[in-house]
């Protein structure tokens, strides 16, 4: 083996082509993370539920590769391998989906810990076999970690290229911006995975050539292959389905969408069922019945109308045709493609009616922004499907179905105002949780309205609620509970669509076949009921806990971590160095992924759950790091005592000031008090961690063990459902605490942010 001593090179003079290389491929290795964290929860059953499994597979990944950058086997070869068996793989279990969902047991759902939805069909109970979730989870945790051990390699060696570390991590910072940017830009421009991947394959193709023997050996050739084959695998499964069908497949910033044209109009969302557009005309009450049942109770027809998770518009066109020329309606919908599909074919065209305004944006952050009142809220069939992010276990609606949300609807409801929010929520427990919230909120109007459909006296915590639940609150039900109560029933015609023109469904049972609908009684649990907040906003788990299913989860990932680790252990090296363990790099990793979930989440709710302020969090948080290595460049600190202090007492001031103080402010105020908050200790960290690396003996080993670190703290982060958001900072800071206190090894005689001299990769 040739090695080139770092000793000849002055290490002040660093080579253009190292720079560059270093910059490539942390941009290279941020993109494709994101690329893997959208591709394959849209591809296998139920992963996109899995809070960090794609995304704490990509950080182990890294960490190994870093580890192993001394090693002279080179990973990288076997990243296009792997990625065409996940692509295959991944189209299997896509093609196979309708079947594998009767099979998997995704936590026993017919009485879960925690809702998943589309497991409606997931009754393993009945099956011979059925397969858990948690296999099929470990088996991508383990590909796609393999599949990031090369990369990670290629970013340890480069690392080592530039001697003055500081420099080299401003360096990968910068790489990680522009992947976040050119990532970004897909998602804006809703480019699918062939964008993706392309130019995934073309920075492989670049490092790979320069491996000496790439191109003439025999595993070098199907690696060449399966960079050739590796774009193409990952649009298969819509190229599959478009064939087989008339379906569509496009991809939001959110979804892996399949459309299905007229006649059908389906709307399937990474491979679950979510919407259907109906014509008024079409049988059906449940997008009519607050209209309908606001006329027989003698109300006026709604006048100014919000419909939060607007879709492709059935609410909508209700709304119009229900209201008058003076009606006018504020439809919010996150989703641009779904959007886009009901406005180019929903049969009643309610989008193009100029009494409808349209707004793009989150829930929440449409109710704190806007200063209109309406007669009628509604939250339409609100249900993601999908995480905020791989960061934490909320999800995209998370934040509408908190006491704060409700109470911000409140405010813009008028005096004589009706909340109505309905979906098939499932479980008896959530409807409970959510009656309990609207009669706390609403407690001198009135107790709410519930109302199933199919019709149900009562409503019981333990048992799975069939079909749709209304949920009603306002003054305006105080005339409904009166009608109800002097009225023998409500009823209406199975097979016609409601219309304005209908008599009221008040009276006795019809002799035609008709559909009762009432108020239903909902039964509680025996153990008192925990309502979603701000700080913990876990509508679909049944009470603060970690589920069997999460706690299996932690260990199998933990468990597979510990083999892999093991594998790649770095062992002492001919030089004299040694790969221990780097404790103070580890939890320093921990630590920082905990605070950065924190940024994440608690700006979501200020300013919204949608990809575009996930972007621009991610890159704040990047440049607040740019910003504390310039510090530690220019000022070279050498006590770590202010940093430490600063930052806990900031983490602590986080647990303590909660951020709806923050929505009552007027802009100015609350963007910079929001982010001096919340950003403030990442400054601290970032110069903590500067300071940490530019000591560090071997910068891929410092590197590896701080990404590790972040594995941890990832799954620390499920701690939050017992505990909540805010006191998870507070574990944060207890990772600081053992960061500061780990014993480390002597200090460095070199320059302060400049590496002794290391071997650099080797060239054979």
């Amino acid at each position: 083996m040739n090695e080139t001593s770092a000793s000849s090179v002055d290490p002040l003079v660093v080579p253009a082509r190292a720079r560059g290389e270093l910059f490539l491929i942390s941009l290279l290795i941020l993109f494709l993370e994101l690329a893997c964290i959208r591709w394959f929860p849209a591809h296998i059953l139920f992963l996109t539920f899995f809070t960090n499994t794609v995304l704490l597979a990509c950080f182990l990944g890294m960490s190994l590769g870093c580890l192993a950058a001394r090693q002279t086997r080179n990973y990288l070869v076997w990243t296009p391998i792997l990625l065409s068996v996940g692509f295959l793989s991944g189209t299997c279990m896509d093609l196979l989906s309708f079947a594998l969902e009767k099979v998997v047991n995704v936590g026993n759902q017919t009485s879960p810990q925690m809702v998943f939805f589309g497991t409606e069909y997931c009754r393993t109970d009945l099956a011979e076999f059925a397969v858990p979730i948690e296999v099929i989870a470990g088996f991508y945790f383990v590909l796609i970690t393999l599949i990031m051990v090369g990369p990670g390699q290629v970013l340890g060696r480069s690392l080592n290229q530039v001697p003055q570390r500081v420099q080299a991590y401003t360096l990968n910072i910068l790489g990680s911006l522009a992947g976040i940017a050119l990532f970004a830009a897909c998602s804006w421009f809703q480019l699918g995975p062939l964008f993706w991947f392309a130019p995934i394959v073309v920075g492989l193709t670049y490092f790979l050539w320069a491996m000496p023997g790439f191109q003439t050996t025999r595993l070098g050739t199907l690696a060449a292959a399966s960079l050739l084959l590796a774009p193409g695998l990952a649009i298969l499964p819509g190229v599959i389905r478009a064939y087989d069908s008339d379906n569509s497949t496009t991809w939001s910033p959110y979804y892996r969408i399949l459309y299905t044209p007229p006649p059908q109009r389906e709307i399937n969302v990474n491979l679950i069922g979510h919407q259907a557009m109906l014509a008024c005309a079409a049988p059906g009450h449940a997008y009519a019945l607050p209209h309908v049942l606001n006329r027989d109770c003698g109300g006026e027809a709604f006048q100014n109308v919000l419909i939060i998770g607007a879709g492709s518009g059935n609410d909508v066109a209700r709304a119009l045709q229900w209201g008058g020329p003076q009606t006018r309606i504020d439809a919010v919908e996150i989703d641009p493609v779904i959007f886009a599909h009901g406005k180019n074919d929903h049969p009643d065209r309610p989008y193009q009616d100029p009494r409808v305004t349209v707004h793009l944006d989150d829930g929440r952050n449409f109710l704190h922004s806007t200063d209109k009142q309406y007669d009628l809220v509604v939250f339409a069939l609100v249900d993601s499907l999908v995480l905020h992010s791989g960061y934490s276990n909320i999800r995209l609606e998370s934040y509408l179905f908190t006491e704060q949300a409700f109470n911000a609807v409140r405010q813009k409801l008028k005096p004589d105002g009706l909340f109505v929010m309905y979906n098939a929520y499932r479980q008896g427990w959530i409807v409970a949780r959510l009656e309990q919230t609207l009669k706390k909120i609403f407690a001198d109007e009135g107790d709410p309205i519930v109302m199933t459909m199919p019709y149900s006296e009562v409503v019981q915590p333990t048992e799975q609620a069939n079909g749709f639940t209304f949920l009603l609150a306002g003054r305006r039900t105080t005339a409904m509970r009166q009608a109800f109560a002097r009225q023998p029933g409500y009823w209406m015609v199975a097979n016609k669509a409601p219309s304005p023109l209908m008599p009221s469904a008040f009276g006795p049972e019809p002799v035609d076949h008709s559909i009762r609908f009432g108020p239903a009684r909902v039964a509680l649990l025996d153990e008192p009921l925990q309502l979603a907040t701000d700080d913990w906003p876990f509508l679909y788990l049944r009470a603060p806990m970690l589920p069997n299913l999460t706690v299996r989860g932690m260990l199998i990932m933990a468990a597979l971590s510990l083999v892999m680790l093991y594998f790649f252990w770095p062992r002492a090296q001919k030089d004299g160095t040694s790969g221990g363990f780097d404790g103070r790099m580890f939890f320093l990793g921990a630590g920082f992924m905990l605070v950065e979930t924190k940024a994440v989440v608690h700006m979501a709710l200020l300013w919204g759950s949608t990809w575009m302020v996930n972007s621009v969090v991610f890159f704040a948080v990047l440049l607040m790091i740019l910003g504390a290595n310039m510090f530690v460049l220019r000022r070279k600190p050498g006590n770590l005592s202010l940093a430490f202090a600063g930052l806990l007492i900031t983490l602590v001031a986080n647990a303590v000031i909660p951020l709806e103080w923050f929505l009552g402010l007027s802009r100015t105020p609350q963007i910079v008090g929001s982010c001096l908050l919340v950003f403030t200790p990442i400054l601290f960290a970032g110069v903590i961690f500067a300071v940490s690396f530019g000591a560090a003996r071997q910068a891929d080993h410092a590197f590896g063990w701080n990404i590790a670190g972040a594995m941890l703290g990832g799954l620390a982060e499920n701690v939050s459902m017992l505990i909540g958001f805010p006191y998870l900072v507070l574990v944060a800071a207890g990772f600081y605490v053992l960061s500061a206190l780990w014993v480390r090894q002597p200090p460095l005689t070199a320059a302060p942010g400049q590496a002794e001299s290391l071997p650099l990769v080797p060239t054979s």
